[in-house]
């Protein structure tokens, strides 16, 4: 990156860094399971409710609880479950008409990251019905109230029930594009691990990894403050002591409750002190192949977190020694090496690859284009790199068994 654009982005960060005391920044209030999800919903007078979730969600049951007790007590609820992994534009368009003609009060996301990222599009269109979803990518768009949203995350991974974004893939283009705005944070989540036990063991894992990525990308970057520092590090301890073991034994409540509480405070260190480029590739490859944001993450975290060498050794080993991955009598760098070495053990043990198959050599220049677009000058990284310097990323997690396909 070129020095006039290094500046340009670090003023900006400053700025940002700035004005987070001023931001109307808010944590979602706090429901203890789905029995206060009614009481409030009939306190509030609401009689309709649109429950956004996703095929596998609701075949697994899971939403069933929720979708008698509403009707047991006269509270209406339409079910849109058809939401994407990564959620859509024609997703957003499709849900929003069920709420209009059923006259929906207020929405409901019951999943995870997508679930809760589709309620937020249907909300911002609800909210600005003349605006297309498009138009508001990009920083502070929608500056308007959302119809009451509540959040019931069934993985410990996205934080989505805290942030202020919502990420769209538009059907026609593919492109991925994150919106933010404070009021798309949902008003009240509701943590309960009894939802999470049934998550099969890939997504487990890759949800956990996710919320670590949120963790780590906030704490290392340059808009931290003391609040999310806090947050991040002791997410991070949580994910370290309960992912594998809520990997292992699903059924394990305690380790199911301590991996919500800590997607819940990654996700409150990440809205404020931002991510970084391993969420800007990320969202690119989810974008163009589908790939699930919790296994591009888990997969891109180690490579791109030594990649910024020295520029991230000092956070790294911070949070290596607050995780009892190291002591203070080990040097930053082989601290910061103990961390990394440590995710790709946690990636290695839970079956998560080192390579995603589904790049293509000829798709990288343009993904590094939309990548270096989203992050810059947005994400306070460690080190910044343009467009060109973050193909690197790519070829980093590309799978060389590509090439003999093509021969």
């Amino acid at each position: 990156m070129n020095t006039f654009k290094k500046i340009f982005c670090r003023i900006f960060q400053k700025v940002m860094h700035v004005l987070i005391p001023v931001f109307p920044y808010r944590e979602p209030a706090l429901l203890d399971g789905i029995g206060e999800i009614v009481e409030l919903l009939k306190k509030k007078n609401i009689k309709s409710v649109l429950l956004v979730t996703d095929k596998g969600v609701r075949s697994l049951g899971l939403t069933s609880p929720l979708e008698n007790l509403l009707n047991a007590n006269g509270i209406s609820c339409k079910v849109y479950d058809d939401t994407m992994p990564n959620p859509t534009s024609d997703n957003v368009e499709e849900a929003r008409a069920l709420y209009v003609s059923n006259a929906c009060q207020a929405l409901i996301a019951f999943g995870g990251g997508s679930a809760m990222d589709c309620a937020k599009g249907i909300g911002a269109r609800i909210a600005r019905p003349n605006m297309p979803l498009k138009n508001m990518a990009g920083l502070i768009k929608i500056c308007k109230s959302l119809p009451l949203l509540i959040a019931v995350p069934t993985t410990a991974g996205t934080g989505s029930e805290t942030t202020v974004a919502a990420v769209i893939t538009d059907s026609k283009t593919h492109h991925k594009y994150v919106i933010n705005d404070f009021c798309l944070i949902p008003k009240y989540a509701s943590l309960t691990p009894e939802v999470t036990v049934g998550l099969p063991k890939h997504l487990t894992a890759t949800t956990g990894m996710d919320a670590l990525t949120h963790a780590v990308e906030a704490y290392i970057g340059r808009s931290t403050t003391k609040g999310t520092r806090a947050a991040s590090e002791e997410a991070v301890k949580l994910i370290c002591e309960n992912l594998e073991k809520a990997y292992k034994n699903g059924a394990d409540i305690e380790a199911r409750k301590n991996m919500l509480y800590a997607s819940y405070l990654a996700g409150t260190a990440f809205t404020k002190s931002y991510v970084g480029y391993v969420h800007a590739v990320a969202h690119s490859l989810g974008g163009k192949y589908g790939v699930p944001h919790g296994l591009a993450n888990a997969v891109l975290l180690p490579h791109v977190l030594r990649a910024y060498g020295e520029a991230a050794h000092k956070p790294l080993a911070s949070l290596a020694r607050a995780s009892g991955l190291a002591d203070n009598n080990t040097s930053d760098s082989q601290a910061a090496e103990l961390f990394i070495s440590h995710v790709e053990g946690m990636n290695e043990r839970m079956g998560i690859p080192t390579k995603l198959d589904c790049i293509k050599k000829e798709d990288i220049p343009a993904m590094a284009v939309l990548a270096d677009k989203e992050a810059n000058p947005l994400y306070p990284v460690p080190a910044l790199w343009n467009a060109e310097e973050l193909e690197v990323l790519y070829f980093l997690v590309y799978d060389d068994k590509n090439d003999e396909k093509s021969i």
